[in-house]
């Protein structure tokens, strides 16, 4: 018999129920793309790696030029910055954001700033916000333009 566990998750008036089987995780892997691959993959390896993760030695096995990380005794999640497969130039998306959660509200400082210094610009420093009063988050945007957030806040 299989174990199922149902997360809610809100998006501004909407609540929507997300079935996990086994351990909790949402994605598999997100692609970001990249105009600048090797700007890109030094920005990233900086701030993935202090978030424990591990360049994929293999890549992601397709036919997109680009790096992937994940943890390294796990398939999933994983995280990519490649150039587009259709050869168009790659370009952020208007609403859409990239969430790692983090162990402490000193490691969204530490990585906010990192990522600063990494060439990403501010979209809102370390603090807590609105939306809980145990959600303690940090926002930027990397090199080019793709808006990141690292959030501190627990499961229940």
């Amino acid at each position: 018999m299989h174990r199922f566990k149902k997360v809610y998750a809100v998006y501004g008036n909407s609540k929507v129920i997300v079935t996990f089987h086994g351990e909790s995780r949402m994605f598999s892997h997100v692609h970001v793309g990249a105009r600048n691959l090797s700007k890109l993959v030094c920005f990233y390896e900086a701030i993935l790696s202090r978030l424990g993760l591990v360049q994929i030695p293999e890549g992601n096995g397709g036919s997109a030029q680009g790096v992937g990380w994940k943890y390294p005794d796990k398939r999933w999640p994983q995280f990519y910055v490649q150039l587009p497969v259709n050869g168009l130039p790659s370009t952020w998306g208007n609403g859409v954001q990239v969430s790692f959660l983090v162990a402490s509200h000193a490691d969204v400082k530490e990585i906010w700033e990192l990522a600063i210094t990494m060439g990403g610009t501010d979209e809102g420093p370390p603090g807590f916000r609105e939306y809980a009063t145990d959600f303690f988050a940090a926002y930027c945007r990397d090199p080019e333009g793709n808006k990141l957030c690292f959030v501190c806040a627990p499961e229940a």
